[in-house]
This record gives structure tokens, sequence and C-alpha cells, in this order.
């Protein structure tokens, strides 16, 4: 948590247990480095299922 603020802190594990079904103690047992790459990684597949969505959107207009 070096570079995350406390407040998104609690605002990303917030989200990844209401919306991605993680548990909080899941969250808390992860070493600094892991969380990052699962971070990184949901952020980067939420980016891709927007896009996806987004397209499929402009297909039906």
């Amino acid at each position: 948590m070096s570079h995350d603020s406390l407040a998104n802190h609690f605002q990303t594990n917030f989200a990844m247990i209401q919306h991605h079904q993680w548990s909080l103690t899941e969250l808390e047992n992860m070493i600094p480095f892991e969380r990052q790459i699962y971070v990184l990684l949901l952020q980067n597949w939420i980016k891709e299922e927007n896009q996806r969505v987004a397209a499929e959107n402009a297909k039906h207009r």
C-alpha cells in the first residue's frame, strides 16, 4: 500500500468484495505486490469489458 491512499485502499476493497466476489480475508492475506497485480488485471478486464459493451451498443444503434 506504499503508493495507495487509505481511502483508495478501502474503496478498492469494497469494489472487489461487492462487485467481484472477493472476500475481505482473501484481500487482507495478499502480499502487497500480489494485490497490485490482481488490481491491475481487474482494471484491464473492466476496461476491455467497457469497450466490448460500447461496441455492442454502437452496433445496435
